[in-house]
């Protein structure tokens, strides 16, 4: 496989990634799997939380991926490595510069970063499975329309709506 394709998949599972994790965490961690994720919208001072068992989950196809590709079929291999390394810059911002739980070097202050950890602590602002706003992490929109959903959203839910 040319190194061109390999690169393309790769980014596009990277991207891909975004997308995927935007759907898991709207309609599985704040659905079906909310006593997993539970644990991450509450306080605590456990080092570990259950939330972070979708971690495991999510290695697994990644791993998979990648051995596939390194014996089978050579195009699962970029595809495995795009997952793997969004799941690395996911961990390291997320769980580190977001959340604190170990220091990243970085100080969060640039624009690009701001903006997300503006959106992840908005999303934190509700501490249910509903009525939460910005599920992406990659992608996300302004702190100014993140501010107004989640004030329409208590609004509507005050009105019995």
């Amino acid at each position: 496989m040319s190194a061109p394709v390999m690169i393309l998949l790769f980014v596009a599972a990277f991207l891909g990634m975004e997308v995927f994790a935007w759907a898991m965490h709207r309609y599985v961690m704040h659905g079906l799997l909310w006593t997993w994720h539970r644990s991450h919208h509450e306080p605590h001072d456990h080092r570990l939380e259950r939330n972070d068992l979708f971690a495991v989950v999510f290695a697994a196809p990644a791993i998979v991926l990648i051995a596939v590709g390194m014996h089978v079929w050579p195009w699962a291999l970029p595809i495995g490595l795009g997952v793997t390394a969004y799941g690395m810059v996911y961990f390291y911002f997320h769980d580190g510069l977001v959340h604190r739980r170990f220091p990243t070097g970085v100080d969060g202050r640039s624009a690009f970063w701001t903006r997300r950890i503006q959106a992840h602590r908005l999303h934190h602002a509700v501490r249910t499975r509903e009525g939460c706003v910005s599920f992406g992490f990659l992608w996300v929109r302004s702190a100014r329309a993140l501010k107004a959903e989640l004030s329409q959203k208590r609004g509507s839910s005050s009105n019995g709506a």
